[in-house]
């Protein structure tokens, strides 16, 4: 079977059998097209370890970057072990295929100040009676209050949300369901977009239980949501090109600047290791040592 036949079986497995989210399913299927066209689309028995080795090489020689190339290792191992499991070859010329180390890179941080100008400013847009700045305002806020991912956020349905609880239900990766909380000024936005911004944007499509909507009146997509929080975000962090991730960095930051526990922060992230939340204790852990150096005598 040629590579290209195979990896889409193989992204109906991921899609069907693993659960694994749009995004993922996505860029590993560009992986595989991405080797597919550097091979020839070769049968599968064809593909040895050189094979392998040859496409990372070259990978790197672009300059991709190493998390790129980490990705496209895992990527790779995955498809070749499920395409033995699957009968289609013998034996997995992945084994030995080795990913480049990570570098480690810290997230860029919003101070909470920052912020706090940002979200008074989405506010007093909003105030003016835009509906679509109301909506804009309550998408900052809950993702700031709740450390969202855009794609849960743009998933959330309006009985997802428990307004007398202040809670939000959404669905991360893996299809992992968890239940976090907002506070009070993401909850004033968002009653501010359901009573006077949601009803005129319903009108607009053909009814949706989405509690965010584009302006057309359908769900609000996760590019959309991107662009409106990169756009607002991008003065806060102090950089011309910034996902909406910044948002999710300082919320988890600034919780545990605060003092949650980072038991407490893995869960409302919904990360599956806490490995994966630890890097925002190293962010923390150079706001301190910047700190010391300002403050102590014997710095």
């Amino acid at each position: 079977m040629e590579l290209s036949a195979a990896a889409a079986l193989y992204a109906a497995h991921l899609t069907d059998v693993r659960r694994l989210s749009l995004a993922t399913v996505r860029a590993y299927s560009g992986d595989l097209r991405e080797l597919a066209q550097a091979t020839g689309d070769l049968d599968l028995d064809l593909i040895d370890l050189d094979t392998l080795r040859d496409w990372l090489w070259r990978a790197s020689e672009r300059g991709d970057a190493r998390s790129t190339v980490a990705r496209r290792t895992a990527c790779a191992r995955g498809f070749f072990a499920w395409a033995v499991d699957e009968g289609l070859i013998p034996l997995d010329p992945s084994v030995r295929l080795v990913a480049p180390k990570r570098g480690r890179t810290l997230p860029n941080v919003a101070t909470a100040s920052a912020l706090r100008d940002l979200l008074d400013s989405a506010e007093a847009a909003g105030a003016e009676g835009d509906i679509v700045a109301l909506r804009d305002a309550a998408i900052l806020e809950l993702l700031y209050a709740s450390a969202l991912r855009v794609a849960e956020l743009c998933g959330v349905d309006l009985d997802d949300v428990d307004r007398s609880r202040r809670t939000v239900r959404v669905i991360g990766k893996g299809s992992k369901e968890r239940i976090v909380p907002y506070g009070r000024p993401a909850a004033d936005a968002l009653d501010r977009y359901l009573e006077r911004a949601r009803p005129a944007l319903i009108a607009r499509g053909k009814g949706t239980p989405a509690l965010f909507l584009g302006v057309r009146g359908a769900r609000l997509g996760t590019r959309a949501a991107y662009d409106v929080v990169s756009r607002a975000l991008a003065p806060a962090v102090g950089a011309a090109t910034v996902g909406p991730h910044a948002l999710r960095h300082s919320a988890a930051t600034h919780l545990l600047d605060g003092g949650a526990d980072l038991r407490t922060v893995q869960e409302m992230l919904g990360h599956a290791s806490l490995g994966t939340t630890q890097i925002y204790t190293h962010v923390s852990a150079e706001k301190l040592e910047a700190a010391y150096r300002l403050a102590h005598p014997r710095a």
